[in-house]
């Protein structure tokens, strides 16, 4: 790889990761259009462009949730109990989201994507509504197995750690929302370990270049990974000096706008 293409991983790295620590949000949505882009450049097939940018985002989450389990685990708010019951049906659905992605053409997996980046600009820029009414209990195992396989499938499809789903499932089950993100960020390792297993296995015999075990990239994720995991913490420190209101608004403009550019490679990889 070329010392350019390197540099640009690492700067990639360090942005997501300090988005993530000042703004919460999942790397993914940055970083998912940005390695395409790296990969077209370098003449991958179009066929598995986004398989592999998919895979190699979440294939960074088993080295980012760890240190953010730890903080918060360290602020007692992870309920293990609850993230131990999610886990087989996170599991089970995080493999079958990968083998689903492997199988689909690039196309739709841009497009769903695009999809997902103009929801999350959406609900970013949009001002939070106090919630009313009274909450739910969590389900029995079978609910609960249920609504981790679907945090799965939905995380391995977008390369995400599943926050946009358990935080929100979880505080409308009564879970404080503290405990709600601290067990979500403990339920992002099972979802990144189950999911990047099964993009291994779905692109194993694949014609893929070189550097990847699957559809993972392996020099673009330990670039990644090494750098975000340097800056999130920077992020979250910022978080507490710099307005948040305004550069939630300038981010959810960005997001917009990627979410165009993977609108436009969905069509033309369609078109192709």
């Amino acid at each position: 790889m070329e010392l350019t293409s390197i540099a640009s991983l690492l700067l990639l790295g360090a942005l997501t990761g300090f988005l993530a620590g000042l703004l919460g949000i999942g790397g993914g949505m940055v970083m998912i259009p940005f390695v395409t882009v790296l990969l077209e450049r370098q003449g991958v097939s179009p066929q598995y462009q986004i398989q592999i940018a998919i895979a190699t985002s979440l294939a960074t989450i088993l080295f980012t949730s760890i240190s953010s389990v730890r903080a918060h685990h360290r602020r007692h708010a992870v309920l293990w109990s609850v993230a131990a019951v999610l886990a087989p049906g996170i599991a089970v659905g995080s493999v079958a989201g990968a083998q689903i992605a492997g199988a689909v053409r690039g196309a739709v997996l841009a497009a769903f994507f695009g999809v997902f980046i103009a929801w999350a600009a959406t609900r970013m820029l949009r001002p939070v509504a106090p919630t009313g009414g009274a909450a739910h209990t969590l389900p029995g195992r079978a609910g609960m197995f249920a609504m981790g396989s679907v945090i799965g499938v939905f995380s391995a499809l977008l390369g995400a750690g599943g926050a946009f789903l358990t935080v929100p499932f979880l505080v409308g089950r009564g879970v404080r929302p503290h405990s709600a993100v601290g067990t979500s960020a403990a339920c992002g390792f099972p979802i990144a370990f189950a999911g990047t297993a099964g993009y291994v296995a779905a692109g194993w015999n694949l014609p893929l270049p070189a550097g990847t075990v699957g559809f993972v990239y392996l020099p673009a994720l330990f670039a990644i990974a090494a750098a975000s995991v340097l800056t999130a913490p920077l992020g979250a420190r910022a978080a507490h000096a710099l307005p948040i209101d305004k550069l939630k608004r300038v981010f959810g403009v960005t997001l917009y706008a990627l979410a165009a550019y993977m609108m436009y490679k969905a069509w033309t990889l369609h078109a192709g």
